[in-house]
């Protein structure tokens, strides 16, 4: 058996363990026209990545950035209008539709969100009609010309890509 070394207080609900006002780097806005892209290549559900993207994604466009988010592999399935159990929109548990909810949130703030057309048909068998409307599908071959546009035009990107 083990002896305990320290004996201290078990923190309780509402105890406050970490200082949250302390802000180490500045708080930057964008400057009028500042664009940010987003690229994701991630699979849904498979760990957080998406919808952490997707709150970071809110938080850009909060701050005044003109925001594109690419969907591509199996991100476009993030975009799918017929998740849920037993029914399409139905939450078969808690937080299952958060993703689709965040890409609705995003799209109503100025957000524009973009799918690839092959990994939705090519990998998937997924129509542009089982798209969150609102969502814009697009040529596989602007996988690498939206990159190359955002570079173009000195935007932020954050780029992740998961298997």
């Amino acid at each position: 058996m083990s002896t305990k070394t320290v004996d201290i207080p078990k923190a309780q609900e509402g105890d406050i363990l970490y200082d949250t006002s302390e802000k180490v780097f500045p708080d930057i806005k964008a400057e009028p026209g500042q664009k940010a892209f987003v690229f994701i290549h991630t699979v849904p559900f498979e760990g957080s990545v998406a919808l952490v993207n997707l709150k970071t994604s809110t938080r850009l466009v909060r701050k005044g950035f003109d925001v594109s988010i690419v969907l591509y592999g199996p991100a476009v399935l993030l975009a799918s209008a017929t998740r849920g159990y037993p029914s399409v929109g139905a939450e078969g548990f808690p937080g299952n539709l958060a993703v689709n909810e965040q890409l609705k949130v995003l799209m109503k703030e100025g957000a524009t969100i973009y799918a690839c057309r092959f990994a939705m048909g090519a990998l998937y068998g997924f129509r542009e009609d089982d798209l969150i409307e609102g969502v814009k599908a697009f040529n596989p071959l602007d996988v690498l010309d939206s990159a190359l546009y955002a570079w173009k035009e000195k935007a932020f990107q954050l780029n992740t890509w998961t298997v």
